[in-house]
């Protein structure tokens, strides 16, 4: 009998299907993105914003990004580290941090569509809730959704900071205070919730953070000493910590941008494989050979290798 090929193999009568790549490596929530991504026909492929927050184990990351079938396509950003530039050199990951992060992005996002002057936010912060959208203006305000990826979404999370500084800083973006800090539920069904503003704003402004400096001073200087060495190094005590973030929020209101870091001004010296910098530091760095090069040495490796095989 002559040679069949086998066209429908065992694979082809399968049902499983093999989920996407980044559900594999569990990155991304696609039946939350498919919601968040998805536009109206009727709108004519227009822009979906979405406000997208990340948090490392160093920074805050916000993003504004809309879809498209190429990718995501990045408008603005901004990251907690950028802070620094501010006056916000320590405690980059804290929910004050987040604050200042999501209205840094604010204000860089409606800077970029020239809608800054139009929009100015809410510039008391005290907490309260606030919603752009509410203010008369000829303009309709610059709305995103908010995409917080795997995160849960628990009450008093950092993710709502980055969102209130966000909104305080002139984005429409749908929300409820009921998983801000300082939100008490109703206890009796028909209710409604109690939310304290003040409360939101101590954290806003990290008296938290401050609060749990003073115990420890008081307490155990020396875990003091341990846990905010950064900030001792740095001058910022208990005290400072308030006018630290009231004068970074001045700071990114009047200009977004930040300041543009200081170039150094090393150069380079090579020494064969070794590369000399101006300020005293070396690194290895391997010369680059032609193919030709790389099979003689090749060829010269095996001839070792047989040499050494023949005497043994």
């Amino acid at each position: 009998m002559a040679f069949v090929k086998v066209l429908k193999t065992a694979a082809y009568f399968k049902r499983f299907q093999v989920a996407k790549r980044r559900r594999r490596e569990g990155k991304t929530d696609y039946y939350a993105r498919r919601k968040m991504v998805r536009q109206d026909k009727n709108k004519f492929n227009n822009r979906k914003y979405r406000f997208v927050v990340r948090f490392t184990n160093k920074r805050c990351i916000c993003q504004c990004a809309y879809a498209t079938l190429r990718g995501d396509v990045v408008v603005a950003a901004a990251a907690s580290n950028e802070l620094s530039a501010f006056g916000i050199t320590v405690g980059h990951k804290n929910y004050a941090a987040a604050y200042a992060t999501g209205l840094l992005l604010a204000r860089r996002v409606l800077k970029k569509f020239d809608l800054d002057e139009k929009f100015k936010g809410k510039e008391e912060i005290d907490g309260e809730e606030y919603h752009v959208e509410d203010e008369e203006n000829e303009q309709r305000p610059f709305k995103c959704i908010l995409d917080v990826g795997l995160r849960r979404t628990c009450v008093g999370h950092r993710m709502w900071g980055a969102l209130k500084g966000a909104v305080d800083g002139g984005l429409h973006i749908p929300h409820s205070t009921k998983n801000f800090p300082g939100f008490k539920p109703a206890e009796e069904k028909g209710q409604e919730g109690e939310y304290d503003a003040e409360a939101h704003k101590d954290r806003i402004f990290g008296n938290h953070v401050k609060e749990y400096m003073e115990m420890l001073q008081e307490e155990d200087p020396t875990k003091y000493e341990a846990h905010f060495s950064k900030f001792i190094a740095k001058g910022i005590d208990a005290e400072k910590m308030e006018d630290m973030y009231t004068e970074a929020h001045e700071k990114i209101r009047s200009d977004p941008t930040g300041e543009p870091a200081e170039k150094k001004a090393i150069t380079y010296e090579r020494d064969d494989d070794t590369v000399k910098a101006s300020d005293g530091t070396e690194h290895v760095r391997s010369n680059k050979i032609t193919l030709t090069q790389r099979r003689e040495k090749v060829a010269a490796k095996i001839a070792a290798a047989q040499a050494k095989m023949m005497e043994e």
